[in-house]
């Protein structure tokens, strides 16, 4: 395991170097030359005195007599300050002031990476604190906005300064430990890119670098602490506070990101109580704003923007109009509103998933998630997923439950629900649940997956187990079927399967095992 570690983080180191450099290439670096056209770098002290980067921009003609609306644009793991410099000179046009900054143990501002942990929400509040001691902000309309890592850093912010009035939170989490432990699985390349991320462009911690090698070596002795760790740095654990404040929050994610799935972004949407707005798209972590980092037109973007127009300016824009749900299929092009999340999915078709079904473990047999961002990048631009020839499925290790060929299109929407009895033969083991769409020719194009893994369980004695499938929307042609498959090996987990072990999957007359499937209303 050490050895496949090092190679993880080589790996990740590599491809996060050559994503820095492609990101300067394209224009994201080169930024200093416009410090004449209106933007200020300047050195805020953060929480303890830490230095923080950051960049300043202020609507043109202001003379300080007039008060602007704050928004406030905490960075993105391992890029550096100038990240939102398109969009925050394009919201400083339309009347805002905009402070971007490096959060701590970053490029060039001082401390260590704390993972949004509380000396990065102090941060926040210092920077709110500096603009509305140095620039033309309003401290009465105050917003905070970022993509991934400046995502939780604001949703976490909102729960904690009830200035923070506005939210706009962009590939992000609201469940830390939900997202890259979810089914109790550690989602091996999502931390390894954080990992080699964080080594390339910033300063881990000492806690960091344990919880980061505990995870990577299923230290089940450390798991709770590990947990415990990663909920005070949830903006799920503050739900209420954040409830309480009334900040209007919206919530944008992609379908396929392999570092935050959307599940943890959707039962957290149905948690708040305040103006709330919630938006999936196909793609990867972080690549459906990405157009708009460098300027280009671009959904999220916009849609942000009119958030904070109405929820910071007042604009009558129609947005709190809107049916506050947004969805695109990766199968069309269009959207799609629903009044909420729970209406997304409003029927659900179940498959049986009868008899009784032994696979090993321990071979991967050919059903798998894809790579980190890859597959899902494709899937967003060729709407080409994963595949897997289903026939083909050896049944040593694959277990594969069909539906019936279905006459019209399904319209997959939300998430769907494995329901199963598992023996087990010993007292670990790890699975992976993927839901295909199979055609004609048998060839399977991956609509959902998810992985669990369970511990202490006594060889021989049936159990229950009950494994959300990641959200999803997808069209299923009509000639299609179904299929559910499980096996044991996915290189996107680490799997708990000790050698030669086996799961039996069964189908008890009186709790039968299915796959629920959502569908949205024809």
């Amino acid at each position: 395991m050490g050895t496949q570690r090092k190679a993880l983080r080589t790996t990740a180191v590599g491809a996060v170097s050559a994503t820095l450099i492609a990101g300067s290439a394209l224009g994201l670096a080169p930024t200093a030359q416009a410090a004449t056209n209106g933007v200020r770098f300047v050195d805020i002290t953060g929480d303890g005195g830490t230095t923080l980067k950051a960049n300043v921009i202020t609507p043109a003609g202001s003379d300080g007599t007039r008060r602007y609306p704050l928004l406030v644009l905490p960075t993105s793991w391992g890029l550096p300050q100038v990240e939102y410099f398109a969009q925050a000179q394009k919201l400083a046009n339309s009347g805002y002031v905009v402070v971007s900054y490096n959060v701590r143990g970053f490029w060039q501002s001082g401390g260590q990476i704390e993972v949004a942990g509380p000396p990065d929400i102090a941060d926040a509040s210092k920077v709110i604190d500096w603009a509305l001691a140095n620039t033309p902000a309003d401290a009465g309309h105050i917003g905070m906005a970022g993509v991934s890592y400046g995502a939780g850093i604001s949703l976490l912010t909102a729960a904690h300064d009830k200035r923070v009035r506005a939210v706009a939170a962009l590939s992000g989490w609201a469940d830390l430990i939900d997202s890259i432990y979810s089914g109790r699985t550690q989602h091996v390349q999502a931390a390894g890119l954080l990992d080699g991320a964080s080594l390339v462009t910033g300063r881990q911690s000492a806690e960091l670098r344990q919880i980061f090698d505990d995870f990577y070596a299923s230290n089940l002795s450390k798991e709770q602490d590990m947990i415990n760790w990663g909920k005070k740095r949830s903006a799920a654990t503050y739900v209420d506070q954040l409830n309480k404040s009334g900040a209007a929050v919206m919530m944008a994610n992609a379908w396929g990101d392999t570092v935050f799935p959307p599940n943890q972004y959707a039962d957290f949407y149905e948690k708040l109580t305040g103006p709330k707005r919630l938006e999936f798209r196909p793609g990867d972590h972080a690549t459906a704003e990405l157009t708009g980092l460098f300027g280009l037109p671009n959904d999220v973007w916009t849609d942000t923007e009119r958030w904070f127009d109405h929820y910071l300016k007042g604009e009558d824009n129609g947005i709190d109009r809107e049916l506050p749900v947004r969805l695109k299929s990766r199968s069309t092009g269009g959207y799609e509103g629903y009044p909420d999340w729970k209406s997304v999915g409003a029927t659900n078709k179940k498959i049986a998933l009868a008899g009784t079904t032994t696979i090993r473990t321990n071979v991967n047999s050919g059903a798998d998630g894809g790579v980190v961002f890859l597959s899902s990048i494709l899937d967003q631009v060729a709407q080409l997923p994963p595949v897997a020839s289903i026939p083909l499925l050896p049944r040593l290790w694959a277990a594969v439950w069909q539906s019936e060929k279905y006459a019209t299109p399904q319209h997959v929407r939300g998430t769907a629900k494995l329901h199963t009895t598992i023996t087990p033969t010993k007292e670990s083991g790890t699975l992976v649940a993927y839901l295909y769409d199979v055609g004609p020719l048998g060839l399977g194009k991956l609509v959902s997956n998810a992985p669990y893994t369970f511990h202490g369980r006594t060889p021989g004695q049936p159990f229950t187990v009950d494994l959300e499938l990641f959200s999803t929307a997808y069209d299923v042609p009509a000639g299609h079927r179904l299929a559910l498959v499980v096996d044991t090996v996915d290189p996107l987990y680490i799997e708990h399967n000790p050698s030669g072990a086996r799961l039996t999957f069964s189908s008890p007359a009186n709790d039968p095992s299915y796959v629920s499937v959502p569908l949205r209303e024809q």
